[in-house]
């Protein structure tokens, strides 16, 4: 259970990053950022792998590149179901979700998360 809320602040530590640097995601409260942040691990664990199997052909063509859309799909997925967490569009949903994946693999790093699993 402490791994999942220390995953869980380092997501929503990650997402208040991203609206402050990214122009286009906005979060209205407190609440919202940590509601959102447990939506888009939610999503991330469950319909993500999932738009990942099914995208694989287009996925390979483009060398991989298709991969940041399913990332930015999957963040736009998460502010549309919250309410008070808005995504401009798709750029910005693909570059929240490249700010909170990277931020929140750093902060892993610091926290030692990763060290706990295994």
């Amino acid at each position: 259970m402490p791994r999942f809320l220390i995953h869980w602040a380092t997501v929503a530590a990650s997402l208040w990053v991203a609206t402050e640097v990214v122009p286009g995601i906005r979060v209205r409260s407190f609440v919202v950022l940590a509601i959102a942040a447990m939506v888009l691990g939610l999503i991330n664990a469950c319909i993500r792998p999932l738009l990942v199997v099914l995208t694989l052909p287009i996925t390979l063509l483009t060398l991989g590149l298709f991969y940041l859309v399913v990332n930015g799909l999957s963040f736009g997925l998460a502010a549309w179901l919250v309410p008070g967490f808005t995504v401009a569009g798709l750029g910005a949903a693909m570059l929240g979700a490249i700010v909170v994946s990277v931020l929140s693999w750093v902060i892993g790093l610091f926290t030692g998360a990763r060290d706990e699993e295994r």
